[in-house]
């Protein structure tokens, strides 16, 4: 899949898929049981343990055989756009064109270059002909440009499947379209996808860094389900990479996820400073082999002042030396 920031202003990815989508699986979740994973690559999968999910996963699987123009409502990171690229992979366009387009915060005439194409350059829904055209936050379509999205569609006469993802409640201003609904929970409403997705996202991460996944500590896994997440999957997901960064090989601690561990008691800030520096320290010496150049150099920080935080944690680079 390509990436590029376009000129416009708005985010676009286009990405063709394999000539036939993944068929759902089981995730395999260390410390947390099994969830359902769905989805052609890693990042790309659902993970779905909760009731609530399961309905989603069932509700989308079910209509992507369909033509029919699809809104996928929930908060910003709880997964929307997952769901609807899942959506596409499962319907008979998965050989054709999934062009996706980011349009919050853009100006009218921007969004209106980036659908219909300007001085020639053909838009999303010329680009999208033979597969799916994805919309992040059409909510905030202007009514001009929802007016033309419309007769757009009409015009192409079915060559070109519409996703939307919005926010909630979101679906109201894209009732000209008469697209069918699907709704996604914050994940504090549905709890039981925590773990599993942790899980799932601790295999991700440590095949990036290169580290074999120990798992979670009890005390990780128990504040893991207790934290409010109010950044949703995308909050959890970025947890878990700067957690595996301070681990290293060892299992995720609670410290590590920058989470509570003494119930409701918050510890002072000094004492959270202190425990994170050398949670920080111990992750990356472990990571450089003790090397304190490198380590500094990865920190972004001068080797003396680094030198002078390893002193204040009062951890010793020669244990992490081979």
């Amino acid at each position: 899949m390509s990436e590029q920031q376009s000129s416009l202003g708005a985010n676009r990815v286009e990405s063709t898929t394999p000539d036939r989508a993944a068929a759902p699986d089981r995730a395999a979740s260390p410390n947390a049981g099994a969830g359902r994973a769905t989805g052609r690559r890693r990042n790309d999968r659902i993970i779905s343990a909760s009731a609530q999910m399961q309905e989603v996963v069932d509700q989308a699987s079910a209509i992507a055989r369909s033509d029919a123009t699809i809104v996928v409502s929930g908060q910003s990171g709880s997964g929307r756009k997952q769901v609807a690229r899942a959506i596409h992979q499962w319907s008979p366009r998965a050989g054709g064109p999934l062009v996706e387009v980011q349009l919050a915060s853009t100006t009218e005439p921007a969004q209106s270059r980036e659908l219909f194409g300007e001085d020639g350059a053909p838009g999303a829904i010329a680009r999208a002909q033979g597969g799916t055209l994805l919309i992040e936050s059409a909510d905030q379509l202007s009514g001009s440009a929802l007016t033309r999205l419309t007769d757009g569609l009409r015009a192409a006469s079915g060559r070109v499947r519409l996703l939307a993802t919005v926010a909630p409640g979101g679906d109201a201003a894209l009732s000209p379209l008469g697209a069918e609904r699907i709704a996604i929970g914050a994940l504090a409403d549905r709890i039981e996808d925590i773990l599993p997705l942790a899980a799932h996202f601790l295999a991700e991460f440590a095949a990036e860094e290169g580290v074999e996944p120990v798992g979670f500590s009890a005390d990780a896994r128990r504040w893991l389900v207790e934290e409010p997440w109010t950044g949703n999957v995308r909050e959890l997901r970025e947890r878990i990479r700067q957690a595996i960064r301070l681990a290293g090989q060892g299992a995720i601690s609670a410290e590590a996820l920058m989470l509570s561990t003494e119930g409701d008691e918050v510890p002072s800030f000094k004492d959270a400073k202190r425990a994170f520096e050398t949670r920080y320290v111990e992750g990356l010496l472990r990571r450089c082999s003790g090397n304190i150049s490198r380590a500094a150099r990865m920190a972004k920080k001068d080797r003396k002042d680094f030198y002078d935080v390893i002193r204040r944690t009062g951890v010793d680079p020669g244990q992490f030396r081979g």
